[in-house]
């Protein structure tokens, strides 16, 4: 018996992750990004990251074939840097959300819980997405921000630590 893709969709739907932008250059040297949950840590020596991309994902030779990538790791409060990432408007999403210029020339995102700039490791087929997999080379956090989290269809926010006894 194979699931059916709503019920796969709906399912996992209810494992809560973060919100990432992946953010890179076009082959014109304009900034470019997307919005990303599927990223995980992948090894720590080296350290090692991925994400999975959208076969349908606008520009998507930019983020496989490209040298370097950047997972901006978005903060509570920045749904409408994901939303605009996620739904381009009329306008470049760039045009409208605050960045700056990083390592490489990528576009760092302002604001963010965490940034890794990454160099592009492997790419790997999976299904009807591409697994990237990227070489952290700098890694930058702020601690005083708390997690942009998405589950069930929607932004969450953390209700605080749980307490173990």
């Amino acid at each position: 018996m194979t699931v059916e893709p709503l019920q796969f969709r709906q399912a996992l739907s209810k494992f809560a992750s973060g919100v990432t932008v992946v953010s890179t250059l076009s082959p014109q040297g304009e900034p470019i990004g997307v919005t990303v949950s599927a990223f995980s840590s992948l090894s720590l020596e080296p350290p090692l990251i991925l994400i999975c991309l959208d076969h349908a994902t606008s520009q998507l030779r930019a983020y496989t074939d490209g040298s370097h990538f950047c997972v901006n790791i978005l903060a509570a409060g920045q749904q409408d840097v994901s939303n605009a990432f996620a739904f381009p408007g009329p306008r470049p999403p760039f045009d409208v959300v605050s960045h700056e210029s990083g390592s490489f020339g990528l576009p760092l995102i302002k604001g963010t819980l965490a940034s890794l700039v990454c160099e592009r490791e492997a790419v790997y087929p999976g299904g009807d997405h591409e697994i990237v997999v990227g070489a952290v080379m700098e890694a930058m956090w702020d601690d005083s921000l708390d997690p942009l989290i998405y589950a069930g269809g929607g932004y969450r926010s953390l209700s605080g630590p749980e307490k173990v006894s």
